[in-house]
Order: structure tokens, then sequence, then C-alpha cells
């Protein structure tokens, strides 16, 4: 049986995992590795804090996170592949209460940035 995500080890466990799969990704894997280039180090340290105050209320995170992802060549389908991946990571790693919550902020984030890219996609081409 799996344990739950309680610390932030778990969390850095979870961020490492789910971004060396993305890395390697054919459908996703270029989009980041070409955005973040050599600067994954810093990537996973923001990660780590994000994911640290989404999950375990430990505010060690400032920031917003939709504008850097504003202009990503991305749709539906680099979504829901994220979601794939990062549901096999959780579900491959913890299982419990926090486990599902990452599971669900992750949807929700992944629907709100999809919408949001979009929208200001759809707002350029009419203008």
């Amino acid at each position: 049986m799996l344990e739950d995500i309680k610390t932030l080890e778990d969390i850095k466990t979870i961020v490492d995992t789910f971004y060396d799969k993305v890395q390697n990704d054919k459908l996703i894997g270029a989009i980041f590795n070409e955005r973040i280039q050599n600067r994954w180090p810093e990537h996973l340290e923001k990660m780590y804090r994000f994911w640290q105050t989404i999950l375990l209320e430990e505010h060690t995170y400032s920031g917003s996170p939709f504008p850097p992802h504003k202009h990503l060549p991305v749709d539906q389908s680099h979504f829901d592949r994220w979601m794939v991946i990062f549901t096999e990571t959780i579900d491959g790693l913890f299982e419990g209460k926090i486990a599902e919550e990452a599971k669900l902020r992750a949807a929700n984030m992944a629907y709100m940035f999809n919408y949001k890219i979009e929208y200001f996609r759809d707002a350029n081409n009419f203008n």
C-alpha cells in the first residue's frame, strides 16, 4: 500500500519523477525543453515551492503561474497528455486524500490554462 503525500521530500519526488517523464515525452517534451532549455534546476525548484504551497499549505511560492504559459504553442491534446503523465506519476507513488487533491488541482489548472491560452489566442486573431 502506498502512503499519502506528507512532506517536501514527497513533493520533490513527484516533481522530479513527473518532469523526467515530461522531458522525454514525444508530444510535450520538446515544448518544455525548448522553453526551459538549461534552466531545469530553477524550474524544478519553483515547482517544488508551488506544489508545497498548494498541497502542504506551507506558503513558499509566490507569483502568478499562468503568464509564462500564455503564448505556448499548445492545445487540449497537450493538456490531456500532461494530465495523463501527472496522474500516472501520482498514482504510481502515492495514494490518499492529498494525492487525490493533487490530481484534482492539476486537472483544474490544466483546464484553466487551456481555456486562457485559447482565449488569448482567439483575441489576438481578431486584432
